[in-house]
């Protein structure tokens, strides 16, 4: 029997159809024997995928001149991967520790509806470290504004509000919305600065401040609890009501949902080659994967957690009827 060939078409497939096992041995058996693991093995290997090819699957998916463009990292949970090029010790906000992982820097576009992922990099850190997150954040939006993008608003959440960025965005020409430490200083009277906490939010939730390094800012107090305050910064000095204010803001949550997706859908953490090649051309793939399920649940309104039960359903029909 003639052996088939890996390609990236079948191997996003198979990771939209699994369910818990994404490995290339996996894939040969549910090829019933037509594909062999090291096919698999010396495609994932030999491929030279990186975030530069995510654009082809996702430009007509998108209208570069509406929506937000949204920033955040997230950790692939690797803590059991070993000689893993690619693996070090970063931050998991989910477990509030350090975790060994691979960091992804994402960059997301919504118009509110959409988790469309539109760039992405991995951050090393340690001796392996060539760019801080920040330094990949502006890569990104460098590459966003060559292909046309011109956002309502640029979000992040404070790790990225650095005067640095704030004044790359501004010379870019685009709004930006930044989560701010509650101890970020800001000024109402000339050289005197305060942490932006101790403003007097007693009249209003929203002021135009000095933000100190950069200039003139919107800032706004979001109380979402009694015990749960945030506040927020832009340079869009028309933002002046709290609400609308918020309602920007608020799009930051899709990235949330695009990470937790991304993982429960595509086994993006489950390649278990040590070669980074092959970690890199997975992490990709996992990307396409999610593009695909994306694009049918905002065209045939299926979720993507629903579609991958449907291939479930199917297995278990099959098994009941034998």
């Amino acid at each position: 029997m003639s052996q088939s060939k890996c390609s990236l078409d079948l191997y996003t497939k198979f990771l939209i159809a699994n369910q818990n096992k994404y490995s290339g041995v996996e894939l040969s058996k549910t090829s019933s024997g037509s594909l062999s693991h090291d096919s698999v093995s010396r495609w994932l290997k030999e491929q030279e995928f990186d975030s530069k090819n995510l654009w082809s699957h996702v430009k007509n998916m998108i209208d570069k001149e509406t929506g937000y463009l949204i920033a955040d990292d997230s950790v692939l949970d690797k803590r059991f991967s070993r000689n893993n090029a690619l693996v070090g010790k970063h931050w998991s906000g989910n477990e509030h520790r350090l975790i060994s992982g691979i960091d992804l820097v994402n960059l997301l576009w919504t118009k509110g509806h959409e988790c469309i992922p539109v760039d992405y990099r991995i951050y090393q850190s340690g001796e392996k470290k060539e760019k801080t997150k920040n330094d990949h954040f502006r890569d990104m939006l460098t590459v966003a504004k060559k292909r046309g993008f011109k956002p309502y608003y640029v979000l992040g959440d404070c790790w990225y509000g650095s005067v640095e960025n704030m004044k790359f965005i501004q010379k870019q020409g685009w709004k930006f919305i930044f989560g701010a430490k509650e101890n970020r200083k800001v000024s109402i009277t000339k050289n005197i600065y305060v942490s932006i906490r101790d403003l007097d939010w007693s009249k209003t939730l929203v002021q135009k401040v000095w933000l100190k390094e950069f200039g003139f800012v919107l800032a706004a107090k979001i109380v979402i609890k009694d015990d749960d305050v945030r506040y927020l910064v832009t340079n869009d000095l028309s933002l002046t009501e709290v609400e609308t204010f918020k309602n920007h803001n608020d799009h930051r949550w899709n990235i949330e949902t695009f990470h937790r997706g991304i993982k429960q859908t595509t086994g993006i953490e489950k390649c278990y080659s040590t070669l980074e090649c092959s970690q890199r051309n997975h992490i990709f793939a996992s990307f396409v994967a999610f593009v695909k399920l994306e694009y049918t649940r905002l065209h045939e309104g299926i979720s993507w957690y629903e579609q991958k039960a449907v291939y479930a359903r199917m297995g278990t029909r099959f098994a009941l009827s034998a």
